[in-house]
């Protein structure tokens, strides 16, 4: 079975490519190299530089695939809400383009690398999959807007497709596999080892004042090679003909300071950070019930507690220091 990954260079994507890699999948990564890095690709899998938004390379692949993982897109919430036209070309452009060219090749198989950030501000938490949907940044409603796309073309077309609404990914692969930093990181943990790294002097924290134990945000922070296993048990149930929308994250929740001073317990290095403004876009709390994905994937989060997050990240930026 013959694997498209787009975004595949990136952070995430480079995780999954490995997890399909040694699943036994035959692996085709389109990445045009904005945010990934080509040296983070498997060297199973087969890489080709280019964009979603370059139909010609679409045409080019798509006839000799079975199935897609669609990452490709910038996720940064605060850069979508300075530069939404970016984010239009490159989320929303690109996947149209992306599904118009599986439509006309009869491909109707797509895993869709979503966010939690289509939830908004949550009403009830633990968020589950029947909360509303209702995004506050940018970012967010442009993946809201691809989920609703492929709705339409699962209903027109017949598309299979199972959307993952990921949580805060973080952490490596336990064997060193993939060596390369997030290139421009926008969130908290690659941001704090910059900080213990010496990439960084110091960094900021938006808001200590929200309705938190320390006052800082709580977010569910899930090891990304439980996110590409996740992928994996999707693509084994792909063909169910079901549109699905799965939340992937734990249930549990760190601030923060919470994640300051675990990265300094583990690395020994002091962090350096200030106070800032809340940053628009952020809610105070933000966590995922786990259950659905257990019931339709038989997934379960295995590697994700902080501390080992923490280490197998270290293990990483501490090769820079």
């Amino acid at each position: 079975m013959k694997i498209l990954v787009t975004g595949g260079a990136g952070y995430i994507g480079s995780h999954i490519v490995l997890e399909l890699c040694d699943e036994g999948y035959d692996v085709l990564v389109l990445d045009d190299l904005s945010l990934g890095n080509e040296s983070s690709v498997d060297k199973r899998a087969e890489f080709i530089k280019g964009s979603t938004l370059d139909e010609q390379i679409l045409k080019k692949l798509m006839p000799e695939v079975d199935g897609i993982i669609h990452l490709a897109s910038f996720k940064s919430a605060g850069e979508s809400m300075i530069n939404p036209s970016v984010y239009t070309q490159n989320n929303i452009e690109g996947t149209l383009r992306l599904i118009d060219v599986m439509s006309s090749y009869n491909k109707k198989n797509i895993i869709f690398s979503s966010t939690a950030a289509v939830y908004g501000n949550p009403q009830y938490l633990p968020v589950d999959e029947n909360h509303q949907t209702n995004p506050i940044n940018y970012y967010g409603f442009t993946k809201l807007m691809i989920e609703n796309t492929l709705g339409w073309y699962k209903d027109l077309k017949g598309f299979n497709f199972i959307a993952l609404r990921y949580f805060n990914a973080a952490g490596y692969d336990k064997e060193n596999r993939i060596l390369n930093l997030e290139n421009k990181p926008q969130n908290l943990i690659p941001i704090i080892m910059e900080c213990a790294a010496g990439i960084r002097r110091s960094m900021q924290i938006f808001g200590d004042d929200y309705n938190t134990p320390d006052g800082t945000c709580l977010r569910d922070y899930i090891h990304v090679t439980d996110l590409a296993k996740a992928h994996i048990n999707a693509l084994r149930r792909i063909n169910d003909n079901n549109t699905i929308f799965i939340n992937l994250g734990t249930g549990f929740t760190h601030s923060v300071y919470d994640v300051i001073r675990t990265v300094e317990k583990i690395t020994s290095k002091k962090i350096n950070y200030s106070v800032t403004n809340r940053r628009e876009g952020d809610p105070a709390k933000l966590y995922s019930s786990s259950s659905f994905a257990k019931k339709s994937l038989g997934w379960v989060a295995k590697n994700s507690d902080l501390e080992n997050i923490i280490k197998t990240t270290w293990s990483i930026y501490k090769t820079r220091v």
